[in-house]
């Protein structure tokens, strides 16, 4: 009798069109229309296309020969180490030790995961006035302990570390929450077996914890290279238009930049793609890598 109620599709299908039509008409047509504004003379936005490029592939042909696509490659590809070493891999520290003390464990649950609820709008107004290079709160503890001269903390040489640092430590708390879910599933008998057996911690968190892990951490190392190539909220908030000299450009950033700064929609569009490519190739290659066990 409870099977029979599944072989009636027409309930199926009124919950499911909505869906459909609210990403055919905000998603697949964006998309699509993307594609064609990238062939198309386009300078304003909202700028009906003036002509055809000549010729039509004249933009994609511009991605290959603007040195600055070069660098937002080049620092896409350091936030993405960045977050596999910094997030990930600070995120499963974090998690193992919480998950190996006894009082506690849900306020450190809270406190690391409290930046993900802050706008990143907000983060980055706040590691602005850190990082000021007058009276910023990280030259005034340098002062306090006997520094005497400033650091400019948005100098060519060291701005991309700036600017990575804050991007690495506001999403720690999101995949320490995955990670600490995915021990929690853990039996505890495996622990109290391995403990009988005569196993020191280190060695239950080696053979057991980690192991049994492997496809969580795979699946937040996919999440984790993938967000990196769409970031941009915090680093354009603390480095608004590649500042400085264009060398804190990400592929997010440097696409908004040509968008709505630089009024090159069609180029923009040509990079919106061009991204796409990158977040669908790189995600196929991390899946390759990080390859999910059967248990």
């Amino acid at each position: 009798m409870g099977a029979n109620i599944y072989k009636n599709k027409k309930p199926l299908a009124v919950f499911l069109t909505p869906a459909f039509l609210f990403m055919i008409v905000y998603l697949y047509y964006p998309f699509f229309m993307n594609i064609v504004n990238s062939f198309q003379k386009i300078k304003m936005l909202g700028q009906r296309n003036a002509a055809w490029n000549d010729p039509w592939y004249l933009n994609y042909v511009e991605l290959f020969q603007d040195p600055v696509v070069g660098i937002a490659l080049k620092n896409t590809l350091i936030m993405m180490l960045v977050t596999i070493v910094g997030q990930v891999g600070i995120a499963i520290v974090l998690a193992l030790l919480v998950d190996n003390i006894k009082v506690g464990g849900k306020f450190f649950r809270t406190v690391f995961f409290f930046p993900i609820v802050v706008s990143a709008t907000a983060l980055g107004l706040m590691f602005n006035l850190i990082f000021l290079y007058d009276k910023g709160m990280l030259n005034q503890l340098l002062e306090a302990m006997g520094k005497t001269t400033l650091t400019d903390w948005k100098s060519e040489g060291i701005a991309l570390v700036t600017m990575m640092l804050p991007v690495m430590w506001q999403y720690v708390g999101f995949y320490f929450v995955i990670l600490i879910t995915g021990l929690n599933n853990i039996s505890e008998e495996l622990y109290e077996s391995a403990a009988i057996d005569g196993a020191t911690r280190f060695q239950r968190v080696r053979y057991i914890s980690l192991p049994l892990l492997h496809n969580v951490i795979c699946t937040c190392v996919v999440l984790a290279v993938t967000g990196a190539l769409k970031v941009f909220d915090l680093p354009w908030t603390m480095f608004p238009k590649g500042m400085p000299l264009k060398t804190t450009f990400l592929t997010g950033t440097y696409m908004y930049y040509q968008t709505m700064e630089a009024k090159n929609v069609d180029y923009g569009s040509a990079l919106a793609i061009m991204l796409v490519v990158l977040g669908v190739v790189t995600s196929q290659i991390v899946n390759r890598i990080f390859k999910e066990k059967d248990y």
